[in-house]
């Protein structure tokens, strides 16, 4: 039995964790369904959660049961290490600054749609200013109190243990990977045969249904999921109630299909986090590169395999007819998995992805630092793009205001993506060697086999382990980047 402090510890966090919910489901509608008048009063209310959950976390009462909670088992051990650290990070800020930010975090957000639209850097530089000015604070706030580098503090509430030196060898080894392996990557698919054309118009109907049946069928289970429709695909919502969203081009099926099964990915990890601790910090995903690697591991790892595109072209076929030849796993390969040197991360491929990010990484760390002033973003970004993959973007909507992320608030966030990706490549590899049917399953479209590894080695292990400990317990080593470059090694650098 737990002492009655650690039991209203669990209490009050359900209680923190429910108004998270509550936020994420408001995020969900900002995006997907709520009027653009909606946009002033969604702020507040937004900001209201943020202050309540803030004052919950922050009450005298909860350091008192920190003090004298003593949790029984390894869980809610893990549990109450967890709720430390919440707290520590909480009472760093006070609650003004947790409420302004929200609300400048969603006018931004708002304006930033706008500005995308118009390709007009210059309609949302006040608001991501004021952004990135309460961003400044809160990292020096929470870096005073954690004994943290700034930057590294707004990480840790994104990925816990990882820092930017512990990134910054990862990402310098892989820009020199990247100096050799992309012309290479480019002059072998130069010699081999142009793709034949997937011809469209692709009707959006069938594409909305197909994307939720094949989400359905690798395991997203529709009585706790939906699927609809946002500038910015994401995942949000609860593990209960998973909220999908993407976007459709009738002239391009892949930009949906292969965006619903990465957020697929997303949404099958949350379904699987330990029901036995809902609501509590260990219950939660283990972090923003933890989760990364779970539709990373779907998309790139299984869905866009060998054995997984000669299902999908009989899919495609079976839904929008044409030629037989031009849905063949060879010639989707060759339309998703080309490397081309683009301006926008959600469409780079896989060899190319990693120096979006790591472009990223740098301009928010000097953005946060105070060494970058955000009316030097466009500036800044272009040349960063001309060094790292020689283009230059013709404007800003392909250019600083692609994503959403700054404009919400989310620094720290972007090393996620390539940590992921690393991840998602180490643990596919243990996975293939743990089940060797895998790929035989992939190709009659059964992710069966891959679910239920992860589903044990990964999902529901929640926030139990860290992600080093995570991938040591599921792989047997830490992060190993050297898998992720076996693995763009066999898929694009072999004649």
């Amino acid at each position: 039995m737990q002492n009655p402090a650690y039991l209203r510890l669990k209490a009050r966090f359900a209680r923190i964790a429910a108004l998270g919910e509550a936020a994420s489901m408001l995020h969900w509608d900002a995006s997907a369904m709520m009027p653009p008048g909606g946009g002033e009063s969604r702020g507040e209310q937004l900001a209201a959660l943020a202050g309540l959950a803030h004052e919950l976390l922050t009450a005298p009462v909860v350091e008192e049961d920190l003090e004298i909670a003593h949790p029984e088992g390894a869980w809610e051990e893990a549990n109450y290490a967890l709720m430390e650290r919440a707290h520590a990070r909480a009472t760093a800020l006070p609650t003004e600054l947790v409420e302004a930010t929200a609300r400048a975090n969603s006018a931004c957000e708002k304006l930033w749609r706008e500005a995308k639209a118009r390709a007009d850097f210059a309609l949302v530089r006040p608001a991501l200013t004021e952004v990135v000015r309460l961003q400044r604070e809160t990292a020096r706030a929470l870096g005073a109190a954690l004994s943290m580098d700034p930057y590294d503090a707004v990480m840790d509430g994104y990925q816990r243990g990882v820092t930017a030196a512990d990134v910054e060898p990862v990402f310098a080894a892989y820009e020199l990977f990247l100096k050799d392996a992309l012309p290479r990557a480019e002059a072998i698919q130069a010699a081999k045969p142009a793709p034949l054309p997937l011809n469209g118009p692709f009707p959006v109907e069938i594409q909305r249904r197909l994307c939720r049946d094949l989400s359905a069928r690798i395991g997203l289970d529709y009585d706790h999921a939906r699927l609809d429709e946002s500038l910015h695909p994401f995942c949000g919502g609860t593990p209960q109630d998973v909220r999908l969203t993407t976007f459709y081009d009738e002239h391009d099926v892949a930009k949906a299909l292969l965006g619903v099964l990465h957020e697929t990915g997303h949404a099958l990890y949350e379904r699987g986090l330990p029901a036995a601790h809902a609501r509590q910090p260990v219950g939660e995903a283990a972090g923003m590169a933890a989760h990364e690697s779970q539709s990373l591991i779907v998309e790139m790892q299984a869905c866009r395999s060998d054995a997984f595109l000669a299902f999908l072209g009989r899919e495609l076929h079976a839904a929008f007819g044409g030629e037989p030849a031009s849905v063949e796993a060879a010639n989707l390969a060759r339309h998703w998995r080309r490397v081309e040197r683009g301006f926008i991360r959600v469409d780079a491929d896989e060899i190319t992805y990693p120096a979006h990010v790591i472009l990223r990484f740098r301009l928010e760390r000097a953005l946060i630092g105070g060494t970058l002033e955000v009316a030097d973003l466009p500036a800044a970004w272009n040349e960063g793009m001309r060094a790292m993959l020689g283009i230059t973007p013709p404007d800003d909507a392909k250019g600083c205001l692609q994503d959403i992320h700054w404009h919400d608030g989310a620094f720290g966030y972007f090393p996620s993506y390539t940590l992921g990706a690393m991840a998602a490549a180490q643990l596919m590899k243990a996975a293939r060697a743990a089940e060797p049917g895998l790929d035989a399953a992939l190709a009659r479209g059964d992710m069966a086999p891959l679910l239920g590894w992860l589903r044990t080695n990964v999902h529901s292990k929640g926030s139990f382990l860290g992600f080093q400990d995570l991938l040591r317990s599921a792989t047997g080593k830490p992060l190993d980047p050297q898998d992720f470059i076996d693995h763009l090694t066999a898929r694009y650098l072999t004649a």
